[in-house]
């Protein structure tokens, strides 16, 4: 087995979303290069499994369980991350729901719920953790979407929020370029995680519509792909790297 670089030691990162798919895929990774990894997401018992597959495999980890959308929850996890680690360097929002829908047919609720988690969550965590990320060698990495930069049909409130995601990560990182941290943020295309394998076109969907989203490859991405590509964006590697939207979609984008 090929060694992981250790270019993340003595750091300490706060996950959102760690309970699953990318979320946990990144944490552990981000543990794998030695950073201590606090593990946030909804559902606690999966960020709390996560934790214990990082202390299980020797690495340094705590967990709680967050709600995104509520900025009280949002301080309360990064002071529990300060309380367990002393700091925090890194923060990776990787929080997300996707849901495809006739706009005509999407209802308020679900615009909130989309909106709430991909974007705005990703606001209040991010405002929660600058006043402890005001340091040239910290980062943070936003999980947006290839349907962030290009149109996906059936997916108004999912576009919405990760092009919203895409251009908060641009604002912060001029906002933040001479003081640190470094912002970023991720854009996949399709990766093989369960909020993909649950989700379905809506009934009577135009399978030609649905066809422009369909991949360039045989196969989709992994995870753990995903997650190395935040690591380096965490890591001194990409010290000169800020407000960029990285691709990782198998050439869907192109």
């Amino acid at each position: 087995m090929e060694a992981i670089a250790q270019r993340l030691v003595g750091r300490r990162a706060l996950v959102t979303g760690a309970g699953s798919g990318i979320g946990r895929a990144t944490a552990q990774r981000l543990a794998a290069e030695g950073a201590a990894v606090f593990c946030v997401d909804l559902n606690q018992e999966g960020a709390e499994e996560t934790r214990g597959q990082i202390e299980a495999a020797g690495g340094q980890a705590g967990a709680v369980g967050c709600d995104v959308r509520q900025p009280s929850d949002c301080e309360a996890s990064v002071a529990a991350a300060i309380a367990a680690f002393g700091g925090i360097d890194l923060l990776c929002n990787i929080a997300g729901v996707l849901h495809f829908d006739h706009t005509e047919e999407l209802s308020d609720e679900v615009w909130d719920r989309v909106l709430g988690v991909n974007l705005t969550g990703m606001f209040y965590m991010s405002r929660a953790a600058l006043p402890h990320l005001r340091d040239r060698g910290a980062a943070i990495v936003n999980l947006a979407s290839l349907a962030g930069i290009q149109a996906v049909p059936f997916a108004a409130a999912y576009c919405a929020s990760k092009g919203g995601a895409v251009m908060l990560t641009k604002s912060l990182a001029v906002e933040y370029a001479k003081t640190g941290p470094r912002v970023n943020c991720i854009c996949p295309g399709g990766i093989a995680t369960p909020m993909v394998a649950a989700v379905t076109f809506p009934e009577g969907a135009d399978p030609a519509v649905s066809a422009h989203v369909s991949p360039r490859m045989d196969t989709v991405g992994k995870p753990e792909e995903v997650a190395a590509l935040v690591a380096y964006l965490g890591s001194d590697e990409a010290r000169y790297v800020t407000g960029s939207a990285f691709t990782i979609d198998g050439g869907q984008g192109a």
